[in-house]
């Protein structure tokens, strides 16, 4: 279902219902959320090669990293403590706390990382990254800074179609790359953690869009966010898969 801008203030743009709004989030998701992008299609077929396994991990790891500090952000901004605790638990979710209980998603995408054979410490460091990767993830960042936080919640509402993806994904990758099946661990985490968060983010900008107008910027929101998703995939497949040029300094798979 293609989900086009509408204009706000034209006549009969009326308040969408709370089952409305809902419907259009989830159009965007089926018009441009990334598991249709065709390197996600060629690693669902098993069509990627373990070098081009690696360069996903590695660039996909700086997105991981930035999730932490995106939501830190998110919760400074809200005003009220019961946002703020909610919030709170999607930053732990990623860092960790500090315990062998929960080690967090950055660490277990390290070890995902290093299921495909690189090395943790240099994924960590974030070398070989491609620079289109690092544009499009610090954009996320810009998006939450500078606008409003409806919009900002708004933008993570790529979580309400995450769950069938990471579910997809992980029978994918057990078929057809079991050398990976013992990295797994951040997948399986998220998928209740996802549901969890976008259920509190969705009925969120449901009930504080109180204009069209602010309902159609949260539709943005995600229609952006979507949008810098499919770009890192844009990125990887241009240097990885066709025509195949990373730029300088940028990982190169071995044997390439």
């Amino acid at each position: 279902m293609a989900v086009r801008p509408v204009d706000a203030t034209a006549p009969g743009a009326d308040l969408l219902s709370y089952d409305g709004l809902r419907a259009q989030l989830r159009g965007v998701g089926e018009e441009r959320y990334h598991h249709q992008h065709p390197f996600h299609l060629m690693m669902h077929e098993g069509r990627l090669s373990r070098g081009q396994l690696q360069a996903w991990a590695l660039n996909r790891y700086y997105y991981q990293s930035v999730i932490p500090i995106k939501d830190a952000i998110i919760l400074s901004r809200g005003p009220d403590p019961a946002f703020r605790r909610a919030w709170r638990k999607r930053v732990i979710d990623h860092d960790g706390d500090g315990t062998a209980h929960n080690e967090g998603g950055i660490k277990r995408w390290l070890k995902l990382a290093e299921a495909t054979g690189l090395d943790a410490e240099q994924v960590g460091a974030g070398s070989g990254i491609l620079p289109a990767t690092r544009f499009a993830v610090n954009e996320y960042l810009n998006i939450v800074r500078s606008r409003s936080l409806l919009e900002a919640v708004a933008s993570s509402l790529t979580e309400l179609f995450s769950r069938d993806l990471i579910s997809l994904r992980m029978e994918k990758l057990r078929q057809h790359y079991p050398w990976l099946s013992g990295g797994l661990a951040y997948f399986e985490a998220r998928l209740t953690q996802a549901p969890e968060d976008a259920n509190f983010a969705i009925n969120y900008v449901c009930e504080n869009a109180k204009t069209r107008a602010e309902q159609e910027l949260a539709i943005q929101a995600l229609r952006d966010k979507c949008d810098i998703l499919w770009a890192q995939l844009d990125a990887l497949y241009f240097a990885y898969v066709q025509p195949g040029w990373p730029p300088p300094g940028a990982f190169l798979i071995e044997g390439s």
